[in-house]
């Protein structure tokens, strides 16, 4: 679906660190039926990002129909009532623009990006996905194919692709994160398509949806807009289902080794983190980054540079709203083993718990989260998710403008106590991905 364009090239132009550190500006309203609009103007350049973000993900599945949040992400591609099947992209492209969409646990985004006199046509296609998505027998059958290829391509003939569902699947006992987004083939096989319509109707709904609209526009035009398109469409008849599902502190640690068509080893462990909106979350954030963001980062350094017991380090940081984990792997360079490698990785975790992070790694650990900051809302892509995410998970649409204030609260000693509070042994998951050849014969 991701396809480069000249308004892409466009809208990342829009590159100045003013647009982080000044205030975003924007306005907001609801309608009657719920639906809740963000506007942001910026008449820099003459495109424009329309996007709908459903509050959806795959925490909100039946545990017995895994994978129906993803599956939308694509099935509600196929057109509507008045969109003719295959058409909705055409339409886009058509016209110059981009649209992408991705599924996580939690939500799910749709977006595009336009030539600003165009807004009113993406504003009528994004209420004819909400209103009058085509659902039938075809569609649900030409997706299932799609998704059945995505999970061989990303998961099953990947090296290392089960990673995330074998990792969610111990790292989770009750709450629903334990399956990945990805889903179970079987459970869409096994699915009507009543089954179907009706997640459509309980969360593709206006009081379940927030729309953001940023860049060349004018305010009293948009909303017009937007209220003549989106008004009308009625309020789902039912409260949306959200989990209310505490998962149960782990007192032992978790091991398992996974054979997979690998010709390297890797070691995986997980950690379970607090709530997205947790105020630890700034520290774990820059904790991830640390220890394992880039080049420099510590373990990297030492395990891959000095020590050449790592071909790679790198993390996984799931925020999740009701609390994510910290993946953290390392590949092995060749002749080192799993727990050699384990052990290393160990001995870094107890000295950032035992001695924090020097001033030095601090500052430079500052400037490169004001980076990423700054590159987050570099774009009106980037700046329209980024207001709804704040809307939707914070509370407040303001966050995008407290978010960076945050961070700089995050003192040093922060970091050192949430290392010991959350990067504990005795609650964390350990893999060992090993090739399929070492897998002992029965």
């Amino acid at each position: 679906m991701k396809k480069v364009s000249f308004l892409m090239l466009l809208a990342c132009i829009v590159t100045s660190p003013i647009i982080a550190q000044n205030s975003i500006d924007f306005k907001e309203f609801s309608l009657d039926n719920g639906l809740h609009v963000i506007m942001h103007k910026d008449n820099t350049t003459p495109i424009v990002v329309t996007s709908v973000l459903y509050h959806v993900g795959s925490k909100n599945e039946d545990p017995s129909r895994t994978g129906f949040a993803h599956f939308f992400e694509h099935l509600l591609f196929e057109g509507s009532e008045n969109i003719g099947r295959g058409e909705y992209m055409k339409k886009i492209q058509s016209e110059g623009g981009t649209l992408n969409a991705y599924t996580s646990n939690d939500l799910t985004y749709y977006y595009e990006t336009l030539p600003s006199n165009k807004l009113e046509m993406a504003l009528y296609m994004e209420s004819e996905r909400m209103l009058h998505a085509k659902i039938d027998e075809t569609g649900v059958e030409t997706q299932r194919e799609v998704v059945k290829e995505e999970k061989r391509q990303r998961y099953d003939n990947q090296p290392y692709g089960t990673i995330l569902p074998e990792t969610l699947k111990r790292a989770y006992s009750k709450h629903p994160y334990q399956w990945a987004p990805i889903g179970s083939l079987d459970h869409l096989n096994e699915a009507s398509l009543a089954e179907f319509m009706k997640f459509y109707k309980d969360f593709y709904v206006p009081n379940n949806a927030t729309l953001t609209i940023a860049g060349d526009i004018d305010y009293d035009q948009t909303e017009e807009w937007v209220k003549m398109y989106f008004s009308e469409i009625p309020k789902g008849n039912d409260d949306i289902y959200r989990p209310n599902i505490e998962e149960p502190k782990k007192q032992e640690e978790i091991r398992d080794v996974i054979y997979d068509n690998i010709q390297i080893p890797a070691v995986i462990q997980a950690y379970n983190l607090p709530p997205k909106n947790d105020a630890d979350s700034y520290a774990m954030d820059m904790l991830s980054t640390y220890l394992t963001g880039g080049k420099s980062s510590l373990m990297t350094k030492e395990l891959v540079d000095k020590q050449q017991k790592a071909l790679a380090v790198a993390a996984i940081p799931l925020e999740l709203e009701d609390g994510g984990i910290f993946i953290m792997y390392g590949i092995t360079n060749m002749g080192v083993k799993a727990d050699e490698l384990e052990t290393e990785i160990d001995v870094l975790i107890k000295q950032v718990q035992e001695e924090g992070v020097s001033e030095q790694d601090f500052a430079k650990l500052q400037n490169i989260i004001e980076n990423d900051l700054v590159s987050k809302n570099s774009t009106m892509a980037g700046i329209a998710e980024n207001l709804s995410q704040s809307y939707v998970f914070y509370g407040s649409t303001d966050h995008i403008n407290d978010e960076l204030a945050k961070y700089r609260e995050v003192s040093r000693e922060d970091l050192q106590k949430v290392a010991n509070k959350y990067l504990t042994l005795d609650g964390r998951v350990v893999l060992y991905y090993l090739p399929k050849s070492e897998q002992p014969q029965e």
